[in-house]
């Protein structure tokens, strides 16, 4: 991607664009995507995960609009480092459901309706990635809505269970609760978009319980007491190292919900 492809606002939906991070690596995939949302007559412009604290990247997010609004979908330091400093350049305040993340902004509350730039966002706790994941369903958004899933959904590939903060229970719900939406555009923090969330859904939801199948097996072979490195060896006997740790945690949450 040439520098001139990097700092273009993409057009993700009717409602949202979004601009790429220049934070590329095994986790993030291409890097971060800093949306925008704004309705078709709004000068203003609300601005979901600021991302890594690149001046360039925050000063074309600043330049796009009246920044109204800025709000986080978890913690992770590739969605908010720049979360302050963007605050500083803008006054738009920060909403997270974490209060430690929040700038000049109150913490979300699951189930609120936020009314800025000229559209609806609806707030939805999707806990399981980590405990403060959050999505934003934006109905009005094109035929069927969208929603931005920050990280509980990608788009390509799947996420990790960030154990012991993410744990596998409460993501299997949340997947249950972003399928009742229907087909409803999928705009992830990673990957690029995708065109139908409740399909995604099941594919993610079958996809754990292969995993979980896989993980039973292990402990077949291993022992009921098997330890988290012995699991992963077996499970994923050709992963990258980069994603190593990725995969321990995601092993970790599996067996803790196996376990009890």
């Amino acid at each position: 991607m040439t520098a001139e492809q990097n700092s273009a606002l993409v057009r993700s939906s009717d409602l949202t664009r979004y601009r790429l991070a220049p934070n590329p690596g095994p986790m993030s995939l291409d890097g971060t995507q800093s949306y925008l949302i704004a309705g078709p007559e709004s000068r203003g412009v609300v601005v979901v995960d600021p991302g890594p604290l690149d001046e360039a990247h925050l000063a074309e997010l600043a330049a796009a609009g009246e920044m109204e609004l800025v709000l986080i979908t978890h913690h992770h330091i590739d969605h908010t480092e720049a979360s302050e400093r963007f605050h500083e350049l803008t006054g738009a305040p920060v909403r997270a459901l974490d209060t430690a993340l929040c700038f000049g902004g109150d913490p979300l509350t699951d189930g609120e309706v936020i009314r800025a730039a000229g559209v609806d966002i609806h707030v939805l706790a999707t806990p399981g990635h980590t405990a403060d994941s959050v999505s934003f369903h934006l109905p009005a958004d094109g035929p069927h809505g969208s929603v931005l899933t920050g990280d509980t959904i990608l788009g390509r590939g799947t996420t990790i269970i960030a154990f012991p903060d993410g744990r596998l229970g409460p993501y299997l719900d949340s997947l249950a609760r972003l399928e009742i939406l229907g087909p409803a555009k999928v705009l992830p923090a990673h990957g690029g978009t995708l065109p139908d969330l409740s399909a995604i859904c099941r594919e993610y939801a079958s996809h754990r319980q292969m995993r979980l199948d896989q993980i039973r097996a292990a402990l077949a072979h291993l022992g009921a007491e098997a330890s988290v490195d012995d699991v992963t060896d077996h499970v994923y006997h050709d992963i990258d190292a980069a994603v190593r740790l990725a995969a321990e945690a995601s092993v970790a949450a599996q067996l803790e919900y196996l376990r009890g």
